[in-house]
């Protein structure tokens, strides 16, 4: 149950952080640095596909192609 909440919360922040309601005040890493400014959500994207694959909701075949079809 503990658990649960813990995955819960965290999902929560991660959504929080790719949201940027700070409009970018808040940041770990700046985006304007060349080639590391985007870790920082990519990271987060990263806690936030965990979080959902951990409910059992995988939502890599979102962008599978439907098979037989032309």
């Amino acid at each position: 149950m503990l658990k649960t909440i813990g995955i819960i919360g965290l999902a929560l922040l991660s959504v929080l952080y790719i949201l940027n309601p700070g409009a970018g005040i808040f940041e770990l890493i700046p985006d304007n640095i060349p080639v590391i400014g985007n870790l920082d959500e990519a990271t987060a994207v990263m806690i936030l596909l965990a979080c959902l694959r951990y409910f059992n909701i995988d939502i890599g075949n979102l962008f599978k192609r439907p098979t037989g079809l032309k």
